[in-house]
């Protein structure tokens, strides 16, 4: 385990979900769900309506829960649930692709934005990034979407998708340069 000064902030809440705490369980759930549901949006080709991110970030909970006997403080836990949720994602894009489903996201759900002159021009601008990245190899956007979205370091990126720092650099270059060049063919 981290010595205390750098220790999990969660490590505690973890201890009492060990011992059989569902509330500490539920309230790791609670600190993190947010956050996993909008990494897992982006990984699922950044076009993937809020339930399926939703859903899969369920099964993620699901699986920390079963697997939380396993987790040994090795990395964070935060870390180690964004490992898991990461699987479960490439298990979902998986599945999908193997189904040839590419289906146009739902917004029917989404709120409606400010009017304002600008509104227009933030509409288009969300739409051609969340086109590109979905243009990017799963893992590339992997990358891109830990270190630009999520504001993870290298060194954490290269623990939580298990690969060394070298091919974490160079997938987000590369996934940055293919993003640049898509975004300036739609303008």
């Amino acid at each position: 385990m981290p010595d205390k000064s750098d220790r999990d902030v969660d490590f505690d809440i973890v201890s009492q979900a060990l011992g059989g705490d569902l509330a500490a369980f539920g309230e790791l759930v609670g600190r993190h769900q947010h956050r996993l549901v909008h990494f897992l949006r982006m990984m699922l080709s950044s076009g993937q309506d809020r339930e399926s991110a939703e859903d899969v970030a369920q099964e993620t909970f699901m699986r920390a829960y079963r697997s939380l006997g396993q987790f040994r403080g090795q990395s964070t836990f935060k870390t180690w649930l964004y490992q898991i949720g990461t699987n479960v994602a490439r298990t979902h894009m998986s599945k999908r692709r193997d189904r040839r489903e590419e289906q146009e996201p739902d917004v029917s759900h989404r709120r409606e934005m400010p009017s304002g002159e600008n509104v227009e021009q933030r509409v288009i601008a969300h739409d051609q990034l969340r086109r590109a990245m979905a243009t990017l190899p799963d893992d590339w956007r992997e990358a891109v979407v830990l270190r630009d979205i999520e504001g993870l370091d290298y060194r954490d990126i290269a623990e939580r998708l298990g690969i060394p720092m070298g091919t974490v650099e160079s997938r987000i270059f590369r996934g940055r340069k293919r993003l640049k060049a898509a975004l300036e063919d739609t303008r």
